[in-house]
């Protein structure tokens, strides 16, 4: 259960490191306004607000990364509070996503569906 929980999360890290190439690197590209459905105006206009928020994504990312080289090294207690850390924002960010804009549901359950997977799992291993 353990590696099966650590796979969802590092998947899940991986994906959040997509999110934030994509908001802080890319944002105003033509394929990205249209994953996330915004003019080039919209897109200008927001583009500091993604850039921060992309960044929230990639240290969400690095503290599940951190916490899986934690546990890898033998160190379960510390790199398992970090995995959740990162993982349990992630999920809870989600459910901001998917609450707060119905019609997003697509990307925020993307977003909180892997890292969720991990968090079950890490936590049934560590019983």
């Amino acid at each position: 259960m353990l590696i099966a929980g650590l796979i969802f999360a590092g998947l899940a890290a991986l994906i959040h490191v997509y999110i934030f190439y994509m908001e802080s690197i890319a944002w105003t590209s033509k394929s990205v306004r249209a994953v996330f459905g915004t003019t080039e105006e919209e897109a200008q206009a927001t583009k500091p607000l993604a850039y921060n928020q992309g960044f929230y994504n990639l240290f969400l990312a690095i503290l599940i990364a951190v916490g899986i080289v934690i546990i890898a090294c033998g160190t379960k207690d510390v790199g398992s509070a970090l995995v959740f850390a990162g993982a349990g924002s992630m999920v809870a960010a989600g459910l901001v996503l998917l609450l707060s804009d119905p019609t997003k549901a697509s990307a925020a359950l993307k977003q909180l569906i892997p890292p969720a997977i991990g968090c079950v799992l890490l936590a049934i291993a560590l019983l």
